[in-house]
């Protein structure tokens, strides 16, 4: 039982160690992609939305 609580503890030291040296993004940098993120999804989703009409309308011509 102590090597358990031992190792709990030498888990938490090693885990604080590491977070100190996460170098975290600046908000100029979060924001950036946060805008690069969605104006993809807007230009893959028009994109995709014309491809789905467009489709819609070839199979329309089929089953017609």
């Amino acid at each position: 039982m102590p090597n358990m609580l031992n190792n709990a503890v030498e888990f938490l030291k090693e885990s604080r160690e590491e977070i100190g040296k996460v170098v975290f993004p600046t908000r100029q940098e979060v924001v950036g992609a946060t805008v690069v993120v969605i104006l993809s999804v807007v230009v893959v989703s028009a994109f995709l939305g014309v491809v789905d009409l467009g489709l819609s309308e070839v199979m329309k011509q089929i089953f017609k």
